[in-house]
C-alpha cells in the first residue's frame, strides 16, 4: 500500500470516514502520520469552539465579577473559582459522571455523554472561567483617562463600553489570552483519556499516538509525530492572534503598542 492509498484509508478516519479498522502490524511511518493527524480534527474542533464560545463567555464574566451588584458579581466569582480551582483532568470526569447520571434520568441528555458535546462543554467552561480573570484583569487595568474621556463625551452604557471600555479591555488582555488560547490547544488532549469513551477507536491526535506506542513499544516515533502536529497548531494560532493584536493596537504610535510575547504555561 502506498503512502497516498494510506492517506486516503485513514486521513479522515477520526470522522468516521475511511477504512473503520485500525492497522494491526508492520506499522509504517505514514500510517502514523496519517492517523495521528487525522485525530489532530478532534482537537482542533474542540479548540476553535471552546475558544468561540467561551470567549462570550469570559467577557460577561468579566463585566459581572466588576459589577457592583453582589447577586451580579458573587456567582461570576464563583463559577471563576471552581473552575480555575480545580484540576481540568478532574473537571473531565465529574461532567462525565454528571451527564451519565442525567441520561439515566431521560434520554434528552444522552449526547452529553458523548465527547463532541459533554467535553466541549467541560472546555468552554474552563477556558471562559481562566479567559474571564484574563479580562476582568484587564476591564481594572483600564486608564480613568479613558473612561472620563469618554464621559466628557457624552458616551454612557452601552455605548461608552462597545467603543471604549471593551476594545481597551482586549488590547490589554490579548497577549495573556493568546496563551490561554494556546493552552486550551493542548489541554484537548485529555479528553479520551478521561470518562469520555472514544467511539468505534475514533479518538484525537494523541489516542492514535498512544495506540501505536503501546503496539510497538517505541513511543520514540508517534509522541514526536504528536509534538510537530502541535507545534504547527501553535504557530498557525500565534499567527492569527497576533493579527488581531495588531489590529486592536493599529491606532497607537509605534513605540506605545504593545509587544506580543508569548509566555506559554508549562503547568496549570
Amino acid at each position: 500500500m502506498s503512502c497516498w492509498d494510506t492517506i486516503a484509508d485513514y486521513g479522515l478516519r477520526s470522522i468516521g470516514i475511511g477504512q473503520r479498522l485500525l492497522p494491526k502490524e508492520d506499522f509504517t511511518l505514514c500510517q502514523q502520520i496519517t492517523l495521528i493527524g487525522s485525530g489532530m480534527i478532534w482537537n482542533v474542533y474542540f479548540g476553535i469552539l471552546a475558544l468561540a464560545f467561551g470567549f462570550l463567555a469570559a467577557t460577561g464574566l468579566a463585566v459581572s465579577k466588576a459589577a457592583k451588584n453582589p447577586l451580579i458579581r458573587k456567582p461570576a466569582e464563583w463559577f471563576i473559582f471552581l473552575f480555575r480551582g480545580s484540576p481540568l483532568f478532574i473537571q473531565f470526569f465529574f461532567a462525565y459522571f454528571l451527564f451519565l447520571s442525567l441520561k439515566n434520568v431521560s434520554p434528552i441528555f444522552s449526547p452529553f455523554t458523548a465527547a463532541w458535546l459533554g467535553a466541549l462543554i467541560v472546555l468552554f467552561c474552563n477556558t471562559a472561567a481562566y479567559s474571564g480573570e484574563i479580562f476582568y484583569g484587564a476591564l481594572r487595568s483600564i486608564p480613568k483617562g479613558d473612561v472620563e474621556a469618554a464621559d466628557a463625551y457624552g458616551l454612557t452604557g452601552w455605548p461608552r463600553f462597545k467603543r471604549i471600555i471593551w476594545p481597551t479591555m482586549l488590547r490589554l488582555a490579548w497577549p495573556a489570552y493568546t496563551n490561554e488560547a494556546i493552552f486550551l490547544f493542548h489541554a484537548t488532549t485529555l479528553v479520551f483519556f478521561t470518562g469520555f469513551p472514544a467511539w468505534q477507536q475514533r479518538g484525537d491526535a494523541l489516542y492514535y499516538a498512544n495506540y501505536f506506542a503501546d503496539k510497538t513499544f517505541n513511543p520514540f516515533i508517534p509522541y514526536p509525530i504528536l509534538a510537530g502536529f502541535f507545534i504547527l497548531l501553535t504557530l498557525v494560532v500565534i499567527g492569527f492572534f497576533g493579527l488581531v493584536n495588531r489590529h486592536l493596537n493599529k491606532h497607537l504610535p509605534q513605540q506605545q503598542r504593545r509587544k506580543f510575547r508569548l509566555r506559554p504555561n508549562l503547568i496549570r
